[in-house]
């Protein structure tokens, strides 16, 4: 998280299932709002969300969705929110492809292969940590005005 001072942050943590997507982006619009943010900031944020936590089940879990989670940590500091997703799953085995618009590593599951392409058109930043079999965690920040 940011090394200045936060003014506020949260965690929460949930099991590797999709149904779950929708209560992480719900969770961290809730947290977002003390910022005040306009409509188009807080959609820009529930869907950097989504992605990110869909990505952790699917990629990150695949084939053992459900038995392992996902942490969800906030922090804002000034006006700005950080949000980190983290997985402990497969990693990423090639991030500057996956980052690629278009890119999918599951053709056959209908995937767009947007989902970074997405994160980084609606956050200020995205930064990608990954290790093969210890999982993956996205930064993403955006300074609401």
């Amino acid at each position: 998280m940011n090394e200045h001072k936060i003014d506020n942050k949260m965690e929460i943590n949930f099991l590797a299932l999709s149904q779950n997507q929708a209560f992480a982006r719900v969770a961290v619009a809730a947290f977002a709002a003390q910022l005040n943010p306009t409509v188009a900031d807080i959609n820009e944020i529930k869907t950097a969300v989504s992605e990110a936590v869909t990505n952790a089940i699917i990629h990150g879990y695949e084939g053992v969705e459900g038995e392992c989670g996902v942490f969800v940590r906030c922090c804002i500091t000034g006006r700005e929110l950080t949000i980190e997703i983290e997985d402990s799953g497969r990693g990423i085995e090639d991030v500057d492809r996956a980052r690629e618009p278009l890119y999918t590593s599951k053709p056959d599951a209908e995937r767009s292969g947007m989902g970074f392409t997405v994160m980084e058109e609606f956050m200020d930043s995205l930064e990608i940590h990954t290790e093969a079999g210890k999982g993956t965690v996205i930064t993403m920040r955006k300074e609401i005005s």
